[in-house]
């Protein structure tokens, strides 16, 4: 089996459905894994964490626990997943997480592979781009927890990590996996442990993941995951068609939306439900208490919910972000929206909601936390990297976990479609 470790739980959707699309039975699992869970007939694991912008140390010991539990349960490979936009702040995690589990596996050279091109990421001379932009020239760079200003991510991960950063240029993966394996080789021998490697589209990562086949550690988003997969697949009897789970998404009829991502994309998928649906707006200046947040837009919800699906968001704009900011701090004003986005969801899950979507990785995060999501089954995309998942408690539940950028315009109305 592969092992994935996931810094957020919509990487870890993300990672899973990576996983699903080479036809891998994948189980996935929010918060951890415990030696008691079965994993049983699968062929991937992803345990979904909240580590990304945690304290470094704790991250390391969450991941590393992680990692143990799954080598425990019969994983051969571990892949740690970030995001494919490197999200990450100068002292971490990406590099000290990926220190600690290169330790915890005794692996020799660790690729690191962010490039995901069905979402416009890819790397070359080992400088991230998003679309036709540099990272450190994109809406990234304005991120309320990781703004990231520098798209060299040998500057990035050197920062962070204690050992030596190397990277492998495009000419070298085009020659193909052989070369990529010689030269993690070489970088060994010159005591670089720690390799960014170029790819720019699919098949760049195909040759990367025939290179790290067999290594203990691999690290990258879902871009590489997907190659791996791949890779993996030939020795699996699953059938993607029979992971279908289209009739468990039809039953959930009572739909709500959460959003609690400032990105551009969630910001332009939040304005345009807007245009035809109702939507309540979180503002924690006005009301600075989580408690009351909630109890403000369940009490809407209740007034609304006949009108059509309604939207709860704390989404805004930077410059109204800033200010919130500004007024409250950042880890406070971000704090009091999270939890009451959280305290929300257990709200609409008691009033009947069955299909619920979240935007947002931090939010994500903290609705899965409030409601007690242990673990659920991957089903069918609703866009490239964001599955929806099905679980059975607290209730049954379609949740669709949305990381901030991912999905175009009319992601979040299409997911709250429900058929006739």
């Amino acid at each position: 089996m592969i092992g994935a470790v996931a810094d957020d739980l919509t990487g870890a959707t993300d990672v899973a459905a990576a996983f699903r699309s080479a036809g891998l039975r994948v189980g996935l699992f929010f918060g951890g894994i415990d030696a008691a869970d079965s994993t049983d007939g699968l062929d991937a694991v992803v345990v979904g964490l909240k580590t990304r912008t945690v304290p470094a140390a704790d991250a390391v010991e969450r991941s590393a626990q992680a990692a143990r539990t799954l080598v425990a349960h019969g994983c051969d490979q571990i892949f740690f997943k970030y995001c494919s936009t490197f999200d990450s702040s100068p002292a971490g995690n990406i590099g000290p997480v990926s220190d600690a589990l290169a330790a915890e596996l005794r692996s020799g050279p660790v690729v690191f592979a962010p490039t995901t091109p069905v979402q416009g990421r890819t790397v070359y001379q080992s400088h991230l781009f998003v679309g036709d932009v540099l990272l450190s020239d994109s809406p990234m760079r304005d991120h309320p927890l990781t703004p990231m200003t520098d798209a060299d991510l040998r500057h990035v991960l050197q920062a962070q990590a204690t050992r030596r950063v190397g990277s492998i240029p495009l000419q070298v993966v085009r020659t193909g996996g052989d070369a990529v394996a010689a030269a993690l080789r070489a970088a060994q021998t010159e005591g670089i442990e720690d390799v960014i490697v170029d790819a720019v589209d699919d098949l760049d990562l195909d040759t990367v993941a025939a290179a790290v086949r067999t290594s203990p550690l691999v690290t990258g988003a879902a871009g590489l995951a997907a190659a791996l997969a791949r890779a993996h697949a030939s020795a699996s009897t699953a059938d993607a068609d029979d992971l279908d789970t289209d009739e468990r998404l039809d039953d959930a009829r009572t739909v709500a939306a959460l959003a609690g991502s400032c990105s551009a994309r969630t910001r332009e998928q939040v304005a345009r439900w807007r245009q035809s649906r109702p939507a309540f707006w979180l503002d924690p200046v006005a009301t600075p208490d989580s408690a009351a947040l909630a109890e403000a837009a369940l009490s809407w919800f209740d007034t609304v919910r006949d009108d059509g699906v309604p939207l709860i968001y704390s989404t805004t704009d930077p410059d109204t972000l800033r200010r919130a900011q500004a007024a409250l701090g950042a880890a406070h004003a971000a704090e009091i929206v999270e939890t009451a986005l959280g305290l929300v969801a257990v709200g609409l899950v008691r009033r009947g909601v069955d299909r619920l979507i979240v935007a947002g990785g931090e939010t994500s995060g903290e609705v899965v936390r409030a409601l007690g999501i242990g673990h659920g089954r991957v089903g069918a995309q609703a866009a490239p990297g964001v599955p929806w998942i099905f679980t059975e408690s607290p209730a049954p539940l379609a949740v669709l976990l949305k990381s901030g950028n991912y999905g175009d315009a009319d992601l979040l109305v299409r997911a709250a479609q429900v058929n006739p």
